[in-house]
């Protein structure tokens, strides 16, 4: 699913204009990457959070020039599903 199905789908539920729902949405977006960037987790209670995880220093290989190199500590962005949601999809989703 895209932006854009999103949007459509969201469009067709409320009946506003798909112009609205994709400025919507991507106030959204932008309000959750904004908090992410300033280190503040975004919860959404039966949906899930976006969080921003640490990861430490390690060590890596270059396998192409055979060399160790070390791969500084950064921060990368994350989502974790509520327990409700993920119930819902276990009991829900069919295998193909």
């Amino acid at each position: 699913m895209t932006k854009a199905d999103i949007v459509a789908q969201i469009a067709d539920k409320t009946g506003l204009e798909k112009n609205e729902v994709l400025q919507t949405v991507e106030a959204f977006m932008d309000t959750v990457k904004g908090s992410l960037s300033n280190g503040t987790n975004v919860y959404l209670r039966g949906f899930g959070s976006f969080i921003v995880k640490e990861r430490a220093e390690k060590t890596g290989r270059n396998i192409s020039k055979n060399t160790t190199i070390i791969i500084p500590a950064h921060n990368i962005p994350s989502f974790k599903p509520a327990k409700t949601f993920v119930e819902d999809v276990k009991n829900k989703v069919k295998v193909k």
